[in-house]
Formats: structure tokens, C-alpha cells, sequence
């Protein structure tokens, strides 16, 4: 089963990985933050062992999306982000897990103060 983990962040300033940049995050004591920087990446670890992580990427700054909206019949160009929001998307993984049970398990570790973790389905046709 497919499904995507996707990183809801607002990090000021813009950058990776978000969490060094997020007041609830810079707040902790270090021996936290490296407590919870040492279970992400062995999640990442046991994730690339079992052929489960599929890909992922981190995304630039919201500033510098571009839309595209349909007007007067054609595709028009407007600066983004998309929406005055407090949260943006930073990132996203992409896993191929058992179950949802074990997508559940994994995007815990994804999941960290001051962040919105997104799992989602990937539809099937």
C-alpha cells in the first residue's frame, strides 16, 4: 500500500530540515532535539532497508511558488503561495508499507512540535 507523507511547516526563516527552524523546536532542551533527530533518521535507516521509502524531497521557500489559475480561458500566472496560511508544504515522502497500520507506525516519527504531518492514501485507479 502506497502512501504519501506530507510536511505541513512554517518555518521563519524558510529552510531544512524545518525543525531547526521552529520556535517549539529550538525551544527544547538539545538533548531532546537530538533525541528526536536521531529517531527520525532511524526510521529514514530502517525505511531504505526494508525498501519501504520510495523517494521524498524538500520544497524551496512558498515565496517562490508560482500558480496557475484558469481565467477567461486560459492558464494565468500569480506569485505564490497559494493561500495566506500559517502552514505551507515543506516536504513529502513517499512509502510502499503492509498495511496502514505499519503507515501509521512510521509517520509518527515524521510528526514533531511545531509541525502538521499529512498521511495520505495513494489513490489507486
Amino acid at each position: 500500500m502506497k502512501y504519501v507523507i506530507l510536511i505541513h511547516s512554517n518555518p521563519q526563516p524558510w529552510g531544512h530540515p524545518t525543525g531547526d527552524f521552529i520556535p517549539e523546536v529550538q525551544s527544547l532542551p538539545e538533548a531532546t532535539r537530538d533525541g528526536l533527530t536521531a529517531a527520525w533518521e532511524a526510521v529514514m535507516e530502517e525505511l531504505s532497508a526494508n525498501g519501504e521509502l520510495l523517494g521524498g524531497q524538500a520544497l524551496a521557500d512558498p515565496a517562490s511558488a508560482r500558480l496557475y489559475r484558469w481565467d477567461a480561458g486560459e492558464p494565468v500566472a500569480t506569485d505564490g503561495p497559494y493561500s495566506e496560511a500559517k502552514e505551507h508544504l515543506a516536504g513529502f515522502f513517499l512509502i510502499d508499507v503492509e498495511s496502514q497500520a505499519r503507515a501509521e507506525e512510521v509517520v509518527r516519527s515524521f510528526s514533531g512540535p511545531g509541525e502538521t504531518v499529512e498521511l495520505r492514501p495513494v489513490a489507486t485507479y
